[in-house]
């Protein structure tokens, strides 16, 4: 199970750096968060920033699963 975690933060992780890729995470709640191309990780939480600053923090235990689309 560990493996796959750390997989799946890697392949995350590597995706985030891509600015040509749209991101929708569903978080384990329910709920869906869509990323634009103003996004970063820091260790194990993502980073959604808006105009006036950090708009989201989101734990990686936190997602359900993401989908990944080319823009």
């Amino acid at each position: 199970m560990k493996d796959r975690a750390e997989h799946f933060k890697n392949t995350l992780e590597r995706y985030i750096n891509y600015r040509g890729i749209d991101i929708i995470l569903t978080l384990k709640d329910g709920t869906v968060i869509e990323l634009d191309k103003n996004r970063r990780m820091d260790g194990d939480v993502v980073i959604k920033n808006g105009d006036f600053g950090i708009e989201a923090t989101i734990e990686i235990a936190q997602i359900q699963k993401a989908d990944f689309f080319a823009a």
